[in-house]
Formats: C-alpha cells, structure tokens, sequence
C-alpha cells in the first residue's frame, strides 16, 4: 500500500536464492517532507484508525506482509516500507477511499520518490514461509511485477 513508487523493481537478475520465483520483497525509503512531521503523523494515524480498510485492500495487492517505520535521523524523518508480496498485485485504487486518502496524505506528507533496498537473504521458519507463500503466491503462475501507481 506504498503510496508513490517511482520504481518497485526490488528484485534485481541477481535475485538471492532466499527469495522464492513469484515473490517481491522490498524495503523502501521516502523522506518527510521538510515541517511536515504533523502531517506524516496524521498519515500514520489515519492508516491505523482504518486499518480493517486497509488490511482490506492486501488481497489486490497479492500483500503478504506490510510494515511502516519512521526514522527520525540527523533532524530529518524518514518513513521505510517492508514489503513482502506475490508478484503482479494490484496497486494502489484512487477509486478506493482508502487508497485514494493514502495517495493524497502520501503526497502532502513526503518527497515524491522512493529509494529502494537491494534484498540479500529472507529468513523465514517453515510454518511462517508456507503461509507467505500460500498467501502471495495463491493460484498464480510468473507474472510481472510492476504496479500502477506514481507521485
């Protein structure tokens, strides 16, 4: 539900052999924008005051895993996604309240862009790797993993 990407190609053709074919795992990185901390604040809060929403739009988004971070570093904020999902899911539907709250919080609350993390290794227990796989992976062949979405 990362509001923005420029780029979600997490995955490069040095794909580590952690990361099962079909499965997207991302960290990315979007700066707040300079005085408007309050406003990633309401962002946040917004995204937990409706999460049943946005726990919601996961299934589309083919969305096994997602978190938020926010880092405040040498007087700067930084809000970091981790994402863990099957290839080819939807992106985010301005069509959607939720989605379409999201976009334009996104958009008041951070610098347009994305710096995207290079995965390395996935380290996941059997029971916790079945049910992300099942999950992410659920009745889908190869599929491209680009999503529709930009700020």
């Amino acid at each position: 539900m990362r509001s923005g990407v420029e780029d979600c190609r997490a995955v490069s053709a040095d794909r580590p052999a952690s990361i099962p074919p079909g499965l997207v795992v991302e960290l990315s990185r979007a700066k707040v924008k300079p005085g408007a901390e309050a406003e990633a604040d309401r962002w946040m809060r917004m995204l937990n005051d409706r999460l049943d929403e946005c726990v919601a739009t996961l299934d589309r988004e083919r969305m096994a895993i997602e978190i938020v971070f926010r880092l405040r570093e040498n007087g700067e904020d930084y809000l970091y996604w981790v994402t863990v999902k099957g290839q080819g899911g939807a992106g985010l539907d301005p069509d959607l309240p939720i989605d379409r709250d999201h976009i334009e919080a996104g958009r008041r609350a951070k610098e347009p862009g994305w710096v995207e993390a290079q995965p390395q290794v996935l380290l996941l227990p059997d029971p916790v790797r079945e049910a992300v796989l099942s999950w992410a992976l659920r009745g889908r062949g190869q599929a491209d993993d680009s999503l529709p979405f930009d700020t």
